[in-house]
């Protein structure tokens, strides 16, 4: 029996092309190849971006194409994800009645069980206002990863940002911050030398805040030991 191919587009920022890996590794894990192009792909996800200009044409354009071979192949699936899912949500599916899946940028761990479950319920919409902080597999890095370079490698210390500039849409549709125990990362980073990685990017919505809120929940553990606490520093 043949396999089943999948075939994954990225609008954006370094963090929307590490979610894609994600996204990449989650279906292999499934299973699925990735396929020379998306007209042979049987599940196809585009990645989206709501901050650099023009990027909700970018998208429905990309989706105006997919109608067609979704006219043509009314089997193969297609999930949109990333900023842009989070902001416009039912508005995708609106605009767009072809697409199966709509997820947002807090449940990119679902996206294989979202496609699985519109294979027999139909289109499915799934938006999380936030990540849920204690799940572990729901935070950017702790899951599978095709990496396109050997040597190269990302990893995701923080999403999120706390401050509410006026022209920002960042925390709307990436949420609060939170930050990964620096344990996490160490290990992180040691498994990723031990695979020959040579070369790791530290990504982040706001990457200067790095441990502001582990210090205050530190302090709120600890309170006698305030004037100790600092992750931010380290």
């Amino acid at each position: 029996m043949e396999r089943r191919k999948y075939a994954v587009r990225t609008f954006g920022c370094q963090m929307n092309e590490h979610d894609s890996e994600r996204i990449s590794g989650l279906l292999e894990a499934d299973g699925l190849i990735p396929a020379v192009s998306e007209e042979e792909a049987d599940v196809i996800v585009l990645n989206t971006c709501c901050i650099r200009e023009n990027a909700d044409n970018r998208l429905y354009g990309a989706l105006g194409n997919l109608k067609t071979l979704k006219s043509e192949r009314p089997n193969v699936q297609i999930a949109v994800g990333g900023c842009l899912a989070q902001k416009d949500r039912e508005l995708i599916q609106q605009r767009a009645k072809h697409v199966d899946v709509v997820f947002g940028t807090h449940n990119v761990q679902n996206a294989v069980k979202l496609l699985k479950k519109s294979e027999t319920q139909g289109p499915i919409i799934e938006i999380l206002e936030k990540l849920v902080e204690e799940d572990n597999e729901a935070f950017p890095s702790a899951l599978p990863v095709r990496r396109e370079i050997d040597h190269r490698a990302w990893i995701t210390i923080q999403i999120g940002c706390d401050n509410t500039c006026t022209y920002c849409i960042v925390p709307s549709v990436r949420g609060p911050e939170i930050s990964r125990p620096f344990g996490q990362l160490l290990d992180e980073a040691r498994n990723f030398a031990d695979q020959g990685v040579t070369e790791i990017t530290l990504l982040g919505q706001n990457v200067n805040s790095y441990g502001r809120d582990l210090t205050k929940k530190l302090k709120a553990e600890n309170p006698s030991k305030t004037d100790v606490f600092q992750v931010g520093s380290l």
